[in-house]
């Protein structure tokens, strides 16, 4: 889940576009896990942010994260 927030930062709770923005030298401005237990990053330059959030979708290191996630539920179930 991505979202545009009242101050024009990109806002996701998805730790792999978190990081891959990251990944993109794209400030980070917070980061914390809300009380429901999702994740919160909020990033600087919306509007990169959501084009790299686009490219994240169809490059490899989306398909790196997908198999983590699938590692991780084969370890966990």
């Amino acid at each position: 889940m991505s979202e545009e927030n009242d101050e024009g930062t990109y806002v996701t709770s998805d730790i792999g576009i978190a990081a891959y923005l990251q990944l993109c030298g794209i400030k980070m401005v917070d980061c914390k896990r809300l009380p429901t237990g999702r994740f919160h990053f909020e990033f600087e330059q919306l509007g990169e942010c959501k084009q790299r959030s686009l490219e994240f979708l169809s490059s490899d290191f989306c398909k790196f994260d997908n198999n983590v996630r699938n590692l991780k539920k084969i370890l966990f179930s």
